[in-house]
């Protein structure tokens, strides 16, 4: 089964794929992301693999006849595509050269500018889930790239927000945050001419730092070349201070917002940012999301922002120390 139901409460969809269940666990000694397996060529640096078992499909099955007056279906369109760093099975992001980001960063780009020919297509999200912690059987480096026929909640929720903002203020709800969080520079971790690395005055996670670009941008395709190279190093180098907070690769959900595709204009409104859910509030400690936050979206840190901004500045001088250009 594979369909959309939608949440009446919420006004949410919801993907239904019970045939993701039948997934086998891969042989410990086996990759399919890796040159000789037969799944992908003998040599490539970074690659699209289309998912072996994806919940949204651009030719999805006949939804099953259970939809009532309150309770409706809709297909299961849409893409869902793995996206691999590297050929090697263990590389972690900091140890790619500059160059070899700039390549993924390319590869992000042409998937996106790819999906949004397709006119059912509404939303495209661009992520990494990293660590076992977060649910990854997979150590290969990958990312994925899910295109949506609908806009979910929190996208819907932010750009209402921007919206609304920009009717008030005139301006970007974006460019606002940045530069209030510039001006207070107690959050900054790191900036360079493109990018800046922040913990924001709300975070829900104790390191859940955002990437905002400098430049006003909707979405990764309207970044110029520059852009895009220091968007991989903001990146690699983000990912490095993470990894060096407490000297093992750290795990986190790497989130990329862009503005929705093939809708309205929100050219003015909305901002490309990529949001950071680390799931550790200590070196051995997981911050679980409990019942105040999956419940009701009641979110509580525990820790304090302008505290853990210090710690995250601190990785980030040691992780310079080593980079690998």
């Amino acid at each position: 089964m594979a369909e959309l139901r939608f949440h009446p409460l919420t006004k949410d969809w919801v993907m239904i794929a019970s045939h993701r269940q039948s997934r086998p666990q891969m042989p410990k000694d086996w990759c399919p992301f890796c040159p000789g397996s037969g799944k992908v060529p003998d040599h490539y640096d970074v690659l699209k693999y289309d998912n072996d078992f994806p919940a949204l499909s651009q030719n999805p099955p006949k939804e099953d006849d259970v939809e009532t007056e309150l309770y409706k279906t809709a297909p299961a369109y849409g893409k869902c595509e793995v996206i691999l760093y590297s050929p090697g099975h263990t590389t972690s992001v900091p140890e790619l050269s500059d160059e070899h980001m700039a390549k993924l960063v390319d590869l992000w780009c042409e998937r996106f500018e790819d999906l949004s020919k397709d006119e059912k297509i509404k939303y495209i999200f661009i992520f990494e889930n990293r660590g076992e912690v977060v649910g990854v059987t997979m150590p290969h480096p990958h990312g994925q790239l899910y295109g949506y026929s609908f806009v979910p909640k929190k996208i819907q929720l932010e750009v209402e927000s921007a919206k609304e903002h920009l009717a008030e203020k005139g301006k970007c709800i974006f460019c606002d945050m940045l530069d209030n969080e510039l001006k207070a520079e107690k959050r900054i971790i790191f900036k360079n001419e493109h990018f800046t690395v922040f913990l924001p005055f709300f975070t829900e996670y104790p390191y859940g730092v955002y990437i905002f670009s400098n430049r006003h941008v909707n979405n990764i395709t309207q970044l110029t070349a520059e852009e895009k190279k220091a968007l991989g190093v903001t990146i690699k180098d983000t990912v490095g201070m993470l990894d060096n907070l407490f000297d093992y690769k750290f795990p986190y959900m790497m989130c990329m917002h862009n503005a929705p595709v093939n809708g309205e204009d929100l050219s003015d409104s909305y901002h490309f940012h990529i949001e950071f859910f680390p799931p550790m509030r200590s070196a051995d400690k997981v911050k679980y999301n409990a019942s105040s936050e999956t419940g009701v979206w009641a979110h509580c840190n525990p820790t304090c922002p302008e505290a853990t901004s210090v710690e995250l500045r601190d990785a980030y001088a040691r992780y310079m120390q080593k980079r690998v250009k």
